[in-house]
């Protein structure tokens, strides 16, 4: 399982906002693309539009840190107007840093148990 770390984040879209929120998750995807460290950076949305799950995996917490750092700059306030975050949940050793920014969205922290993933990342 290594020193990647990923959370799941479950978000209610804010009454007429979904297209609004699916302007803005395409810029968000295109900036994160080039990042370093991002291993998987998915959304996904009920078929009714009121709840988007969002699935980000990163290669470290230094590579999340930094994921974080950049996106409340750029839309953090803008994602805030959109969405009401519901549940944060983090897989994997995060790192204290990491800890400290997570700890302000009410995130979960689940450590690994055991397993493996086919995955491979390069």
């Amino acid at each position: 399982m290594g020193n990647a770390v990923s959370w799941q984040v479950e978000l209610a879209v804010k009454p007429g906002q979904l297209d609004n929120f699916r302007v803005l998750t395409s810029e968000m995807v295109e900036h994160t693309r080039s990042e370093p460290g991002v291993l998987i950076y998915e959304r996904f949305v009920s078929d009714d539009g009121t709840v988007v799950y969002v699935y980000e995996r990163y290669a470290d917490s230094a590579s999340a840190l930094s994921h974080l750092q950049g996106f409340w700059k750029i839309f953090g306030a803008r994602f805030m107007d959109m969405v009401e975050r519901k549940r944060f949940t983090v897989f994997g050793i995060a790192s204290d840093e990491l800890k400290g920014m997570l700890d302000r969205f009410d995130a979960t922290y689940l450590s690994p148990f055991d397993g493996f993933s086919l995955v491979r990342h390069g």
